[in-house]
């Protein structure tokens, strides 16, 4: 396992238990330093693969995901490896899809689900959760079992 994401670097969130995630957007080029370890990517199609291990979520853009039980296995694993690991969460735009799973991630690290949004707002991109569809899914959001709560 390589060192942690520098928690002062851009679009790097660090979370209540001190993990830290980047979120990114695709169309972007890879930012300046060490590349993810592990990156959980949200799109509607399979994208092309990476030179590190990754998951692939279905979820087309400006919607919800296609299977939220996949999600939340897929940010639990996320917010596991995030222990160890340079995780990255990667949507084509990095804000709408990216930022509602930053905030879901937020919920399983403990940060109310009513305060999720805001609170990713906050410490990622103030437009990140784009759709007030997203910003429901965020607000009913449980922590459920398995979280760092």
């Amino acid at each position: 396992m390589g060192r942690p994401w520098d928690p002062g670097a851009p679009r790097v969130v660090t979370l209540p238990s001190g993990r830290s995630v980047r979120g990114r957007g695709l169309r972007r080029p890879l930012p300046d330093g060490p590349p993810p370890e592990f990156a959980l990517t949200l799109l509607g199609r399979r994208p092309a693969s990476a030179p590190w291990p990754g998951r692939w979520v279905r979820w087309p853009d400006f919607r919800l995901p296609a299977d939220p039980a996949d999600l939340r296995a897929a940010l639990q694993d996320a917010l596991a490896r995030a222990a160890t690991e340079r995780v990255e969460i990667a949507c084509a735009g990095g804000r709408g899809r990216t930022g509602t799973a930053l905030a879901c991630l937020a919920v399983l690290d403990g940060v109310p689900p009513g305060d999720a949004v805001a609170w990713i707002r906050g410490r990622y991109d103030a437009r990140a959760v784009e759709t007030p569809f997203q910003a429901r899914f965020v607000r009913r959001f449980s922590p459920g079992p398995g979280s760092a709560r």
